[in-house]
């Protein structure tokens, strides 16, 4: 019989087994660090919402008087919402039921990257708002430099379009949240995958 110094015993044709016993208690999660309380600051809008914004727009836009008789109309494909029109100014009112609906389905505005109006055939034109998703580089390091400055016992790592904040303590995390918040408004920024 061969026992570990924290109590575990393993009889020789086990040790025998699988060669190392320290594999196998690697294996087992012996020898693993803990792990630290952390969360994922993200940019997501609910694309479901807002594919229900969509369609609660295009019924708008089909019964209203002042778009009968115009090519108005909008629609989502991906994280492209295409507006078209006859007019800028009627991009401009669809633009504005749109806003509406989402903001009644309790999507944040924010998420909507406005691009510029293009010309299409004949007397029609289209305007593409992109959907935000996934925090862009630029933004990531702001929120890092921002941890950094603030002198919180916090780690902020960029992964992929999220960026993780660990600390040993939650209430540092509590504290960091709470930054972020209160510093970066242009972003819809909301956080997820709270580990203790």
């Amino acid at each position: 019989m061969f026992a570990l110094s924290f109590g575990l015993s393993l009889s020789q044709p086990a040790l025998e087994q699988n060669a190392q016993p320290f594999d196998r208690l690697r294996a087992n999660g012996f020898f693993e660090t803990p792990k630290m309380p952390s969360f994922d600051t993200v940019c997501e809008a609910n694309l479901v919402e807002v594919k229900n914004g969509v369609d609660n727009t295009a019924k708008e836009i089909s019964t209203r008087f002042d778009f009968k008789g115009t090519p108005a109309a909008i629609e989502i494909k991906d994280k492209e919402i295409t507006l078209i029109g006859n007019a800028e100014f009627q991009l401009t009112q669809i633009e504005d039921i749109l806003r509406n609906k989402l903001t009644k389905r309790s999507v944040d505005v924010r998420f909507l990257d406005k691009g510029e109006v293009q010309k299409m055939g004949g007397d029609k034109v289209k305007l593409v708002i992109k959907v935000r998703n996934g925090i862009e580089v630029e933004m990531s390091k702001k929120i890092q430099r921002l941890i950094k400055d603030s002198k919180l016992k916090v780690q902020a790592a960029i992964q992929g379009d999220a960026v993780r904040l660990t600390g040993a303590k939650r209430d540092d995390l509590q504290a960091a949240m709470a930054l972020i918040k209160n510093d970066i408004t242009d972003v819809p920024l909301s956080f997820n995958n709270f580990r203790d």
